[in-house]
């Protein structure tokens, strides 16, 4: 994938993960939209950046998704890749009867948003030269956080879903999937906060250098991420879950008593 030169529609470009890239492919020589529901965000992590401009997207409804794409392709006509950032995550009980809210939503965003919106621009992809897919998935897919059950979900079906459009893409569009360890952002309450997750920046950082290999790799993986993506391969599921699920049960009691 080329790191300079494009057009890049960053979704879920306004906080997080989805930002720091952005600023990053900005500062590249690229030309970056970023999307997304919160457009006062938005605007602000476009603040001082000429060819940094932001646009409203609701991955709610199949139409919202389809006027997106209309708005889009008619500012933006040179758009050569997509970068589908935007997630939500939240943590869920399933050991009792619960409304079941979050999980629709969760798999609404998560899944179904990054499904609608590559259709939506897939002819538009195809015809453009230098044209790459970007997924951003998480470690999460590789080894289950118990108390977000939806949210792994989706992962692991959007590295499935990637898999696929790579093999069916091959030739035209380069399809790459992003899997983040914890990184210290606000996805959830607190989680920018805890030390033992990367910081963002430092994240950042290692993703633009992986990013600037020579093929792009299929997956770039951080360091940090390795041990979840590569658990099962190595035998070690079964102790990575166990260790996850102590570790994150341990963090929460530690906020509960104080």
């Amino acid at each position: 994938m080329k790191t300079s030169g494009n057009t890049i529609l960053i979704t879920g470009g306004g906080s997080g993960i989805g930002e720091a890239l952005a600023h990053r492919f900005h500062d590249a020589g690229n030309t970056v939209i970023v999307a997304g529901r919160r457009l006062e965000a938005l605007q602000t992590a476009c603040e001082g950046r000429a060819n940094m401009h932001a646009m409203t997207l609701d991955v709610e409804s199949a139409e919202g998704v389809a006027d997106f794409a209309g708005r889009l392709l008619a500012a933006h006509p040179g758009l050569n890749i997509l970068i589908n950032n935007a997630g939500i995550m939240r943590y869920e009980s399933l050991d009792t009867h619960r409304d079941l809210a979050d999980a629709e939503a969760t798999i609404t965003t998560n899944l179904l948003g990054p499904i609608r919106l590559t259709n939506a621009l897939i002819d538009h992809l195809v015809s453009v030269p230098d044209a790459a897919i970007v997924n951003v998935t998480s470690g999460l897919a590789f080894v289950p956080l118990v108390i977000a059950s939806t949210y792994n979900a989706t992962k692991a079906a959007i590295h499935s879903y990637t898999v696929s459009l790579r093999t069916a893409l091959e030739g035209k569009v380069e399809v790459i999937e992003l899997a983040p360890p914890a990184v210290q952002t606000e996805i959830t309450p607190g989680q920018s906060q805890r030390e033992a997750y990367q910081p963002l920046d430092d994240f950042a950082d290692e993703v633009m250098a992986l990013f600037g290999q020579v093929p792009t790799p299929t997956e770039i993986l951080v360091e940090r991420v390795k041990p979840l993506r590569f658990a099962e391969r190595k035998g070690r599921f079964d102790a990575t879950l166990a260790q996850l699920t102590a570790m994150v049960q341990a963090a929460r009691e530690a906020v509960e008593a104080s």
